[in-house]
């Protein structure tokens, strides 16, 4: 049974980038769904494709994305910051920055699953999910 399945999917992630992998299958929900999608419109992902499988919740196939030349993956570090243990939340004034900007912070909020960017331009606060830099 897992207790934390944003963690999961962060983790199968981040392992699936330090083994230089091209492709990770991650077992699929909604919040899964929205974090996947971010990490697309951010460039930091090349696709990725919902598939119904013989699981109930159907699977996510994510496409990493490496550097042309150096084939460095584009994903250095991707990090849970909210556990279900400590909660962390940050109002629209005090989103966080991510390498000075360089980064993204992931976050939930009434209005949806963004980023700390978009939650700060719409006035929302939220529960900080995850930084992806």
């Amino acid at each position: 049974m897992n207790t934390d399945p944003i963690a999961d999917f962060l983790t199968r992630v981040r392992n699936a980038v330090l083994a230089g992998h091209r492709v990770v299958e991650v077992p699929a929900s909604n919040i899964k769904k929205e974090i996947t999608k971010i990490l697309f419109d951010q460039g930091y992902i090349l696709s990725y494709k919902f598939e119904e499988g013989n699981n109930p919740q159907g699977t996510i196939k994510i496409a990493l994305k490496y550097d042309k030349l150096t084939k460095d993956p584009v994903i250095k570090n991707i990090e849970r910051v909210s556990k279900p243990g400590l909660r962390k939340y940050s109002g629209a004034s005090g989103m966080p920055r991510v390498l000075n900007g360089l980064g993204i912070a992931i976050v939930s909020t009434s209005a949806g699953v963004m980023t700390a960017k978009q939650a700060e331009s719409q006035n929302v606060g939220g529960e900080v999910l995850c930084y992806v830099y």
